[in-house]
């Protein structure tokens, strides 16, 4: 009896086993096929893009803008002309008011295939030419992009003897008249973010530094006083009652913030320098 118990017991076991085993061998495989993923070598990314690897129709570019002109634009293509693929790793424009559109990086360029890299340079506060560049980096090297903008001088406005007389008399009424009506076209046209120079440009010069300067606009470079940025200041901040000169302002009626003439005085003092020696300190009272 114990025998054929042990027989039995064998003999399912066996079963068993066979069972296990069949329906395992029979389930298809869990692995998925994956394409494989290109990664770049990047032994060149920290030195020269080399010739031969990207095709620019330029690396540098130039355009004009006008005075108060708020952006310029500009579009750089490129073809990889390699059998393999290019990767850029990064853009890095040289400051803060130049701008790349491109997609999102890493950016891989097929063998062939084409692209293009958009600047914006923010031209706000800015005058005269100007250069910056954009560093395109690459796993195959870097590249310098170079740009020129020629800002065009804000126009000269002249004016007839009986506009000039009209003028004149409005301020002689009401000195803060040159920022009100057509005035204010030329007295306060696009100041906005404008400081030092720029500002002096679009605010003072139209007067002061204009080639047919009206006789009671001083000529501020030969001027009898002692200067100083607190005098610039003053001058600036409240003009002078009884005069054609505004107080510039806004406290006053003005068109310009603090930190816009803090600008002006600053400028004002370093590029026209006093021509009259400060008063000799009066001496103290001898003790008695």
């Amino acid at each position: 009896m114990m025998k054929l118990n042990w027989m039995f017991s064998g003999a399912a076991a066996l079963l068993f086993f066979a069972a296990g085993i069949s329906p395992v061998a029979a389930q298809p495989s869990n692995a998925v096929a994956t394409a494989p993923v290109f990664v770049p070598d990047m032994s060149h990314a920290g030195g020269p893009l080399p010739d031969g690897v990207i095709a620019w129709d330029d690396l540098m570019k130039a355009t004009d803008a006008t005075n108060g002109q708020d952006f310029a634009r500009f579009i750089f293509s490129f073809t990889n002309v390699t059998d393999a693929n290019v990767v850029i790793l990064s853009v890095h424009p040289s400051c803060g008011c130049t701008t790349a559109e491109l997609p999102p990086v890493p950016w891989t360029i097929p063998a062939g295939t084409n692209g293009q890299i958009k600047i914006a340079v923010n031209l706000s506060g800015k005058s005269g030419t100007l250069f910056k560049t954009v560093n395109v980096s690459t796993d195959k090297g870097s590249k310098t992009l170079t740009l020129r903008i020629n800002i065009a001088p804000p126009p000269v406005i002249t004016l007839s003897e009986a506009d000039r007389a009209k003028g004149v008399a409005m301020a002689q009424a009401d000195r803060q008249a040159v920022f009100k009506g057509d005035c204010a076209s030329c007295h306060i046209n696009k100041i906005e973010g404008k400081y030092g120079q720029p500002l002096f440009a679009a605010v003072c010069a139209v007067c002061h530094e204009a080639a047919t300067r009206a006789s009671m606009v001083p000529d501020l470079h030969n001027l009898k006083d002692p200067t100083s940025v607190e005098f610039w200041r003053t001058w600036i901040t409240a003009g002078k009652a009884g005069s054609l000169m505004p107080a510039f302002a806004t406290s006053q009626g003005g068109p310009l913030n603090d930190m816009q003439i803090a600008s002006l005085a600053e400028y004002l003092n370093a590029v026209i320098p006093s021509k009259v020696p400060p008063p000799a300190p009066v001496p103290a009272p001898a003790a008695k």
